[in-house]
């Protein structure tokens, strides 16, 4: 369809376009919610004034339809276009996409909980294998652009690029903190009275069962049991100790055999290795010897 060049034509483009400029604010608002919230609202916008523009060079009065039918035709095809153009995930997966949504919202309402991934599979057709196959798809699908804004009104002005997090990177003082804490569980195991010793290595470390391990040091699987609940018990308290103030202190001032038990096991993890040390190469309990086999 030819468009139009005569100053009077031009005018009334320029009249259709200024009188319709709401119609575009409309339908972005009808489709917009049929995409996701990064998908930039004003790009929508800027893609259906685009639209309206080339409706009204090309409307044709003399066929008889409202220009405001066809122009809304004309903005939702330019809307949808522009989406497409910024998404390089097929239909395919955008299909299975609706599809994988469907599913699940069914489930949730059926099951009032977020159904588990074997409920999904199976509501699906699928194994668990193919589910998590067809998730990572769509988890690749979405592109973020990283100026996208992500900050609440009235919030600090921030892009997605601010709050990426490298999930490879470690803060200093939290590397430094998982290694002393590493340090105080291989001398707070190595501390332990020999069974519990050898019941955490076993059963935590080497994979043993309790059946095993009672074969092994002659005694019951519920007393096996039960050494394993103590040296966990022994083990969260002589390392919470560290963190709580002198330990060399508590020991003197405890009353009670038991108590003093504890003190003593405490003060013991700390003098067990000096600071720079726990703070230098990080080590794993497993270190610790191991269960006779």
């Amino acid at each position: 369809m030819p468009e139009r060049t005569t100053t009077g034509d031009v005018q009334d483009v320029s009249r259709l376009i200024e009188h319709n400029l709401p119609l575009v604010k409309h339908i972005v608002f009808q489709v917009a919610v049929h995409f996701p919230r990064h998908v930039d609202r004003d790009e929508l916008a800027r893609a259906g004034a685009l639209g309206l523009v080339e409706a009204a060079r090309r409307y044709d009065e003399s066929r008889g339809v409202p220009f405001e039918r066809f122009a809304a035709q004309r903005i939702r095809g330019a809307i949808l276009d522009a989406v497409r153009a910024a998404d390089w995930a097929p239909r395919s997966v955008r299909t299975l996409a609706r599809r994988l949504e469907g599913v699940e919202q069914r489930l949730a309402t059926e099951l009032g909980r977020v159904p588990s991934v074997n409920e999904m599979a199976e509501a699906l057709g699928m194994t668990r294998s193919e589910l998590n196959r067809l998730q990572d798809r769509l988890f690749r699908s979405v592109v973020l652009a990283l100026e996208h804004e992500v900050s609440e009104a009235g919030e600090e002005d921030l892009t997605l690029v601010d709050v990426l997090s490298d999930r490879s990177a470690v803060e200093p003082l939290e590397e430094l903190e998982t290694r002393e804490l590493h340090a105080y569980l291989r001398d707070a195991v190595t501390l332990l009275p020999e069974r519990h010793r050898l019941v955490i290595v076993g059963y935590f470390l080497e994979g043993r069962t309790s059946q095993e391990l009672a074969r092994f040091l002659g005694v019951t699987e519920s007393r096996v049991s039960q050494l394993r609940s103590e040296a966990l018990l022994m083990l969260k308290e002589g390392i919470e100790a560290q963190y709580a103030g002198s330990t060399h202190q508590r020991a003197e001032q405890t009353v009670g055999r038991v108590a003093r038990r504890k003190a003593s096991y405490a003060a013991a993890i700390a003098e067990a290795s000096e600071w720079r040390n726990r703070l230098g190469t990080q080590r794993h309990p497993a270190t610790v010897p191991s269960a006779a086999r």
